[in-house]
């Protein structure tokens, strides 16, 4: 029997690749997205997307959504009181696991683990260890799109957000930074590949610096 998963999805390039694996996986039955969007923004933490744009990402892949609000600058402790109540919510109706589209940040993995055993739920991480280098090139080479929405200039140059991730992308990126950018350096949005049933349209708009630091490109729905 397949074991009922949710998955959270941060409408990133990984999450992508990786819930691309996991339908591949006849163990799991993915019965929805789960994703966390600040409050007032109506945008995915740290990534900047719109939620319309996730919404319709969502509709496009043919996956349920459930989006978990948290406040702007939320403490560690909401953030986690807030995921909780949601995932003890679907444990009660079968859900037994908990994917993560995590490369190889294994202090990560393990906060991740501790959470989920402390309400009785599994986390699954389908790409984990994986070459990044390769992992890279086989994402683009399935036929997966995405642009770069958020960049962090102390470690990229902020020109690199909006452009689309790409080969050319990949042979411009420092020697320092991770090709799937799993430190942390930019972040992204999948737009198309072989598991969405048509693109999602969008335009790109002007990038924007905020904290002197993060250089976000403001997507908007067509």
């Amino acid at each position: 029997m397949r074991k009922k998963m949710l998955f959270s999805w941060s409408s990133g390039k990984d999450s992508g690749l990786a819930l691309h694996e996991l339908k591949r996986n006849s163990d799991y039955e993915v019965i929805g997205l789960l994703t966390t969007v600040t409050e007032g923004y109506d945008r995915i933490s740290m990534h900047g997307v719109r939620k319309e744009l996730l919404a319709r990402q969502a509709e496009a892949l043919g996956v349920s959504l459930e989006c978990v609000y948290i406040p702007k600058d939320a403490s560690n402790d909401k953030y986690e009181t807030a995921i909780k109540d949601a995932l003890k919510r679907h444990k009660e109706e079968g859900v037994s696991c908990v994917g993560f589209g995590d490369l190889f940040l294994q202090d990560l993995k393990q906060y991740r683990e501790m959470r989920l055993a402390e309400i009785g739920l599994k986390a699954v991480f389908p790409l984990w260890e994986a070459d990044t280098n390769v992992l890279a090139r086989e994402f683009i080479r399935l036929g997966f799109k995405a642009v770069i929405t958020c960049v962090d200039s102390r470690a990229l140059d902020g020109k690199f957000s909006g452009r689309e991730y790409d080969d050319h992308f990949l042979s411009e990126l420092p020697a320092h930074v991770d090709p799937c950018g799993e430190n942390g350096e930019f972040h992204s949005f999948v737009y198309d590949g072989p598991i969405f049933k048509e693109p999602v349209k969008f335009k790109k708009g002007e990038v924007v610096v905020q904290n002197k630091r993060f250089y976000f490109c403001e997507l908007t729905p067509v």
